[in-house]
């Protein structure tokens, strides 16, 4: 069952990805068929435009021919491909041309009455016929000159213009499609790294969690089970506050990084020295190397004012010089400086611990990252103790300060690592959030 949402995420994200290329083709569509739309209706105009621009040309011509040579001399006198002529009278009655059809002979006495008229009709075989009547003087009394058009012949000359958009427009859509995809891909690979990494985060915070969890209830049961001295269950007492303490600091952890990926940390702006932070994190820190009588030395301290906040650095400090001390050997030396250049401050804390090996530098500052066996042990064999998330809490503080964090790792040579941080410009104090 803890399967089944890994396999859903990947699912509702390729859905999501198909959703979106459907929205971008289905907006190219739309935006294709809207200019599809008015281009076909600016066509159709055109062809109506022209077509009776045509035979009203042609009518004016028959009716020169007629007033100069009569209603048979003057068809036989044009030759103008693609019309029909025709000559009636004012009642449509047939004078010279082919045989009247009723709708050329209403076109007729309309041209007889108006001087002028156009006419469409449609033909059984889906043939669409135009037609112009124009009102003529003839010697021998008053005529209607008529030409026909057969539209569809006119129609073929925008057919080519039209297969060309529709095989242009299909190209489009299809690659609106594919494009659609990329950058549907695109956009939804950040959601699914976060889901990747929230997963991941979820799995260790569970694991990192249960451990000390797990030692609690173990030694509470062992101590329920049967009688036992007093010091017995004080040293059990003391097991459990150990595990308890340190169960609190993974949730403290926890709790700080997940208020600073939601923007809830508060960070003050103001103006500090660095180099008196760290000296307050030098005499903490000093305390915990002397559990593993080690020493902490400070190599030089420049006045470094910066602007930031105080609690951070400090806690950045310290988080620097506790990792340093985890992973130096017992008996050691951690060495610490803060340097003032013209335009930064740089913070140095360098070891002879066991190094980091140069493929897991890049990941030092993930959450949860303790890379290989050689890293999750000291040099004594024993487990450090943390749960991997001093590191991912000290970029965020460096990253929040607009600073720069490096780490080196020079192999048996311990490790270095350089925050360099702008200089302050004696602003006052501000907080954002």
């Amino acid at each position: 069952m803890r399967g089944a949402p890994a396999r859903a995420a990947p699912q509702s994200l390729g859905r999501l990805r198909l959703r979106l290329t459907a929205w971008y083709v289905g907006t190219f569509f739309a935006i294709l068929a809207v200019l599809g739309g008015a281009m076909f209706a600016v066509i159709t105009n055109r062809l109506d435009r022209d077509v009776d621009d045509s035979l009203r040309a042609a009518t004016s011509d028959l009716a020169a021919a007629i007033e100069a040579r009569g209603p048979r001399g003057g068809i036989d006198a044009l030759m103008i491909p693609n019309r029909v002529l025709i000559v009636t009278d004012k009642a449509g009655a047939r004078i010279a041309g082919p045989p009247v059809e009723e709708w050329v002979a209403r076109l007729a006495r309309a041209a007889a009455a108006r001087g002028e008229a156009r006419a469409s009709h449609a033909e059984p075989n889906d043939r669409l016929l135009r037609g112009f009547a124009r009102s003529v003087r003839a010697p021998s009394g008053d005529a209607v000159a008529i030409a026909l058009a057969d539209e569809i012949e006119l129609e073929d000359r925008y057919a080519s213009l039209i297969a060309a958009f529709g095989a242009g427009a299909f190209g489009a859509l299809v690659l609106v499609a594919a494009g659609g995809w990329l950058l549907a891909g695109k956009s939804t690979a950040p959601v699914e790294r976060a889901i990747l990494h929230m997963r991941r985060f979820m799995a260790d915070a569970a694991h990192e969690l249960r451990t000390p969890i797990t030692v609690v209830r173990s030694r509470a049961e062992i101590a329920l089970q049967l009688p036992r001295a007093p010091d017995d269950y004080v040293e059990t007492l003391r097991a459990i506050d150990r595990e308890t303490g340190r169960l609190s600091h993974i949730v403290e952890d926890l709790l700080m990084l997940a208020r600073a990926d939601v923007g809830e940390r508060p960070i003050a702006r103001e103006r500090v020295f660095l180099d008196d932070v760290t000296s307050d994190a030098v005499e903490a820190a000093r305390a915990i190397a002397a559990r593993k009588s080690m020493r902490v030395e400070v190599d030089e301290f420049d006045e470094a004012p910066v602007v930031g906040d105080a609690a951070l650095l400090r806690q950045l400090v310290l988080i620097l010089l506790d990792n340093a001390i985890k992973y130096s050997p017992a008996g050691g030396v951690v060495r610490v400086g803060v340097r003032s250049t013209a335009e930064k401050a740089e913070l140095v804390v360098a070891d002879r611990g066991i190094g980091i090996p140069g493929d897991q530098l890049e990941h030092v500052f993930e959450r949860f990252y303790r890379g290989d066996p050689s890293r999750s042990r000291t040099l004594d064999g024993a487990h450090p103790e943390g749960a991997g998330l001093g590191l991912s809490i000290a970029h965020w503080i460096v990253e929040e300060h607009g600073a720069t964090i490096q780490v080196s790792s020079p192999s048996g040579q311990g490790t270095r690592v350089t925050v360099s941080l702008p200089l302050g410009d004696g602003a006052n104090a501000v907080s954002s959030s």
